[in-house]
């Protein structure tokens, strides 16, 4: 299972990939999926995340409003935006 903390810090100077909010409720959001290493109490891989904000990390979670593909299309979405963000911001660099 890959883990870096300083992955999941740097994401919290991106904006929501979801909503566009910049404050200070932005965390790394890991995949749901199994087929990213998510488990019963397991995280997926810490590059398998999205940058989200309290709210849009709540409702892709826990909220009623979207459908499973709904939620799983936002995740996508949001993180192929947060990966971008990252290399755009010398947060990842390939040597």
């Amino acid at each position: 299972m890959y883990r870096s903390n300083k992955l999941l810090k740097s994401v919290r100077y991106c904006p929501c990939q979801s909503c566009g909010a910049m404050d200070d409720t932005i965390v790394a959001a890991h995949s749901n999926q199994m087929r990213d290493g998510k488990g019963r109490g397991l995280k997926s891989h810490d590059y398998r995340i999205a940058a989200l904000c309290y709210t849009c990390h709540t409702e892709l979670d826990q909220g009623k409003n979207m459908s499973w593909e709904e939620r799983l299309n936002m995740w996508e979405d949001a993180h192929r935006g947060t990966i971008g963000w990252l290399f755009e911001n010398g947060k990842i660099k390939v040597v």
